[in-house]
């Protein structure tokens, strides 16, 4: 099916118009959610809103751009919208979780032997919590710019198509990214490796 028949099935409601978008495009909407969200569970949550949206709004679809290229923005929409409604809810919840002597409360680490391996695994997730904290802080169009072309590996030019500006737009976006990430990594491992 071309891209204008898929939409127009799914106007008609047609489950096998639906179910064929589905198969063909959830891997690149929970990999899209999953590049900003950094939570696996709530990238496919967030999947899931994004096709609900795309049967509501497909008579929206204007065929101007790739239907690959409008699912994009909406998952990116989506997953914006996500990260805005948890930082709420982290600001809120952040004055609950103190105890009486203001001290936060957390998890335990439990403390003891660990192996080689289990140093490597530490360390990965430390490098990989550090890069998502670091794309976490940039500005909202750098992030978007940035996490689809490194982690879905869109062109510059699909990259444009999805977020509606133009191609020196995208590289400027990309090139500020870069150099912003290699500020904020730079800082965080000046202060907790000292």
């Amino acid at each position: 099916m071309t891209d204008r028949e898929l939409v127009q099935g799914i106007i008609d409601r047609d489950q096998a118009a639906f179910k064929e978008l589905v198969e063909t495009h959830q891997q690149l909407v929970i990999r899209t959610c999953y590049s900003l969200v950094h939570e696996l569970e709530d990238a496919r949550d967030l999947a899931q809103e994004v096709f609900i949206e795309i049967m509501k709004s497909a008579s929206a679809f204007r065929g101007t751009a790739k239907l690959s290229s409008w699912i994009y923005r909406i998952a990116v929409n989506k997953s914006l919208n996500h990260l805005k409604r948890s930082r709420r809810r982290e600001a809120f919840t952040l004055f609950s979780f103190q105890d009486r002597s203001g001290k936060e409360r957390g998890e335990e680490v439990p403390t003891g032997n660990s192996s080689t391996d289990g140093d490597a695994v530490m360390e990965e997730k430390e490098l990989k919590r550090a890069l998502h904290m670091a794309i976490n802080k940039l500005p909202e169009n750098q992030k978007i710019a940035f996490t689809l072309h490194k982690y879905e590996e869109l062109s510059y030019k699909e990259v444009a198509e999805v977020m509606h500006v133009s191609l020196s737009s995208v590289e400027s976006l990309i090139h500020r990214a870069k150099l912003n990430l290699q500020k904020i990594l730079r800082c965080y491992y000046d202060s907790n490796h000292k």
